[in-house]
């Protein structure tokens, strides 16, 4: 009894299994582990992170256990905000799991994730001046405004695999046209990194 008392509690707004929507894993089979709080406030943030329940480890693991992909994707919210992180992410790792992180790249990763993918914010440009992490397996940017900068400057603090945009989304229109431009834009560059396009397809096609 004491054991359940004393287990480490984290702040959950859904946990669910569904197909990764984007980036460089869309379609993977994947739990999504969606954790509450968050260290930024982007206007456009389709996620409600400040609604949460506490679980307990076990809840957690329970409710993992009963869907049947093996990769577990740990998002936000921003994940890494959570002081006992370590202690989830160890005991999935323990049970088997692939374990990928989507973050938005200011705090440190811990060291059980297997697949990074960041997600800079062009609106706190200032704080990825001071400091962010510095590799990644991908960056995917939202495109929110005249970013090419933004861009150019992550591609030169975060070394990734990958580099991606996606379009924001507002009022349930995505500026696509605004964000193929700037890939365009992008990959007309010399001996620079190239950059794909991101959507979220889950959205596309209706699933969660």
């Amino acid at each position: 009894m004491n054991s359940l008392i004393n287990e480490p509690k984290f702040p959950i707004v859904e946990i669910f299994e569904s197909l990764q929507g984007e980036g460089m894993n869309t379609g993977m089979p994947s739990v999504f582990v969606r954790l509450g709080k968050c260290n930024l406030a982007c206007p456009w943030c389709d996620t409600h992170y400040n609604d949460f329940e506490l679980w307990s480890l076990s809840q957690i693991m329970e409710k993992v256990r009963s869907f049947s992909a093996k990769n577990v994707i740990i998002t936000g919210g921003e994940p890494t905000l959570q002081p006992k992180l370590s202690l989830l992410l160890e005991a999935l790792k323990q049970a088997g799991y692939f374990l990928a992180i989507e973050t938005n790249g200011l705090k440190d990763i811990p060291a059980q994730i297997d697949f990074i993918a960041t997600s800079p914010k062009a609106m706190y440009a200032e704080k990825y001046q001071r400091r962010c992490i510095s590799t990644a397996d991908e960056v995917r940017i939202v495109v929110d405004g005249d970013i090419q900068a933004f861009c150019e400057i992550i591609e030169n603090k975060i070394h990734a695999s990958g580099y991606f945009l996606s379009p924001c989304e507002k009022n349930g229109e995505m500026n696509l046209l605004e964000t193929i431009t700037l890939l365009g834009q992008l990959n007309a560059r010399a001996n620079k990194p190239k950059w794909q396009l991101s959507i979220q397809t889950h959205k596309l096609i209706g699933i969660e």
